[in-house]
């Protein structure tokens, strides 16, 4: 079946008649699914909207053009859909995660979380799947009957273990969950959820070439050292021989990213033909994942990984902001746990003991946008960097 069809609805697929249902018991909705529900839900939140300002890789007033958390997830969610149709899969649960999957992150992305999880050291540590899953599950206070969202199992399920079994020492916060709600942390997720993690890395592969070229971090030629590229680069030039960069730089994109669409979708109906698991059930209790890259892909995914972790992730540029966007963070907590009045009214009431304080510190600080973390500092501190 070629990419972009849709299959019929496979066995092992999750179906929103069958789901485990909620924490909280709800009548069901007249016009929608349990998972079209879920997804309509994380999409009004206000996490999701959040998401707007909050950093992928460049800052928010570094240009308009650049990607946040709120179009990242949408390109996953689009990357992840396409993957679903393919497989047979709910494109609706698919949908959900792939729109939850960072509702947790703090802001100035990934330099924000290493910033938090140092403050809170002591305190458990900082882990963003355990924050997504206390926004939906408490945080979010939009509904009479219930804190969070209500979503169904299989999205909390997917929420906490899209990457895999849960290994090692799970996060307060999801333990804390689990002892209510059972997930079976010890298995796999669903297809969906296995789908969402893989749109993951492909979309940040695609639009982190997209916004280093942007940039001006590396410019297209650059990339010709990844031999995938090098190939694709060179049928580019073939077809569009007098292309402008930036137009070869974004055929390059929509080149690669179905590239690897295509290649994850061949190893998925690959593994599913050999493990032919007749339920989720089955998938869950598979001794892998069923959706991942092939061998020569996950190599290539690799060399793309290597290069933006060189030319982007390190580059200078980008490391002197990070480095002062942790120095805010961390400033940020330091002031709050030595002045409690800094904070919102009512934000340490009830909190117990100094555990709790720093937790509930952690988690005022994960919910700010870029903007509302500058605008703290500002506010909190004579001098704040400038961020460019």
């Amino acid at each position: 079946m070629s990419v972009g069809m849709a299959a019929p609805r496979a066995p092992y697929s999750c179906d929103p008649d069958r789901s485990r249902g909620r924490l909280f018991a709800e009548p069901p909705s007249r016009t929608r699914s349990p998972f079209r529900r879920d997804c309509d839900r994380v999409i009004h939140s206000t996490a999701f909207r959040r998401l707007k300002h909050k950093t992928q890789v460049f800052v928010f007033h570094e240009g308009d053009h650049y990607r946040t958390r709120l179009t990242h997830s949408l390109e996953v969610a689009q990357i992840a859909r396409a993957l679903a149709r393919q497989l047979g899969l709910d494109e609706d649960l698919t949908e959900t995660l792939a729109l939850a999957h960072d509702l947790g992150h703090p802001p100035f992305g990934h330099a924000g979380e290493r910033a938090l999880n140092r403050c809170m050291a002591d305190f458990g540590g900082f882990d963003h799947n355990a924050q997504t899953l206390r926004i939906v599950t408490s945080f979010e206070q939009r509904y009479p009957d219930f804190d969070g969202l209500n979503l169904t199992w299989e999205s909390l399920e997917g929420i906490v273990k899209h990457n895999g079994p849960m290994q090692g020492p799970v996060p307060t916060g999801i333990a804390e969950f689990n002892a209510r709600f059972d997930l079976e942390l010890w298995s796999y997720a669903s297809l969906e959820a296995q789908v969402a993690a893989l749109a993951d890395d492909i979309a940040y592969d695609a639009h982190d070439i997209d916004d280093g070229l942007r940039a001006g971090l590396f410019a297209v030629d650059d990339l010709k050292e990844i031999p995938l590229l090098a190939d694709m680069i060179a049928e580019i030039d073939r077809q569009y021989p007098v292309l402008d960069d930036i137009r070869r730089g974004a055929e390059l994109v929509r080149e690669l990213i179905s590239y690897l669409i295509a290649a994850v979708a061949a190893e998925a109906e690959r593994r599913i033909a050999r493990a032919q698991p007749a339920s989720p059930h089955d998938v869950r209790r598979h001794a892998g994942p069923l959706v991942a890259f092939p061998a020569d892909a996950a190599a290539h995914e690799a060399t793309i990984k290597a290069f933006l972790w060189q030319r982007m992730y390190r580059h200078e540029r980008v490391m002197g902001v990070m480095r002062d966007a942790e120095r805010i963070v961390a400033d940020l907590f330091g002031r709050y746990q030595a002045d409690g009045a800094t904070l919102p009214a009512g934000w340490l009431d009830g909190s117990d003991g100094e555990g709790d304080r720093a937790r509930r510190i952690g988690h005022f600080i994960a919910g700010m946008t870029d903007r509302f973390a500058l605008t703290e500092h500002h506010r909190l501190f004579d001098s704040t960097p400038d961020l460019r």
